[in-house]
């Protein structure tokens, strides 16, 4: 039985209320998380609470890379390696150490948290994603669920999707190039398609 980080679960009940009264989050598609095994948790990025929101919105611990940055603070760094994040750094070697500890985190069975656009976006709208995701997810053969964050009056709606295989994401045995391009296409396709979904309800419940 996998050991449960009691440090990020303290910490998570701890905020988990303010981040109800303040963010008003609405989780829609939960049960698209599986109960256990490896997938990559790629989401837009709206919000610097997004991480927080993302974490207490299901049962199951995510894992995220963070800016190198956030560690340049002993005391902040440390705090976030205990809730499990870790560095994405600049430079062919600090990448290689980034990319090592993904994996195992893959290996482990667990949930990874990647914002496919690479930065948060300050209007809201949808930015052009990365290929970092889709070049992760053939490297280390993980599914992707999708998520949506989005804000919609005084509510944050996150919203999970379905588990996207590599063989709908267009993969084949080579995964070069062009179908990392295509995958980034795909899984950002499904994330806005989510929006849309939240947003014609949005309308229809006036």
């Amino acid at each position: 039985m996998k050991k449960k980080n009691h440090f990020y679960y303290f910490w998570r009940a701890v905020v988990k209320p303010f981040f109800y009264l303040f963010c008003h989050p609405k989780y829609i598609g939960r049960e698209n998380i599986p109960d256990e095994g490896a997938y990559i948790i790629a989401s837009n990025h709206i919000a610097a609470s997004d991480p927080i929101l993302l974490g207490i919105g299901i049962e199951r611990q995510i894992k995220f890379m963070a800016k190198a940055e956030l560690f340049d603070n002993k005391l902040v760094g440390g705090f976030i390696s205990r809730l499990g994040s870790f560095p994405v750094e600049r430079g062919s070697t600090a990448a290689r150490g980034s990319i090592r500890h993904f994996e195992q985190v893959i290996k482990d069975g667990d949930l990874m948290g990647i914002f496919i656009e690479g930065t948060r976006s300050k209007t809201g709208d949808f930015l052009k994603p990365r290929n970092g995701v889709s070049m992760l997810v053939f490297n280390t053969q993980t599914p992707v669920i999708p998520v949506c964050i989005t804000k919609i009056g005084w509510n944050t709606v996150i919203r999970y999707g379905k588990p996207i295989s590599l063989t709908d994401m267009g993969f084949s045995e080579e995964g070069g190039s062009r179908e990392i391009r295509n995958a980034t296409k795909v899984i950002m396709d499904n994330i806005k398609s989510l929006r849309e979904i939240d947003l014609a309800e949005a309308e229809n419940n006036g």
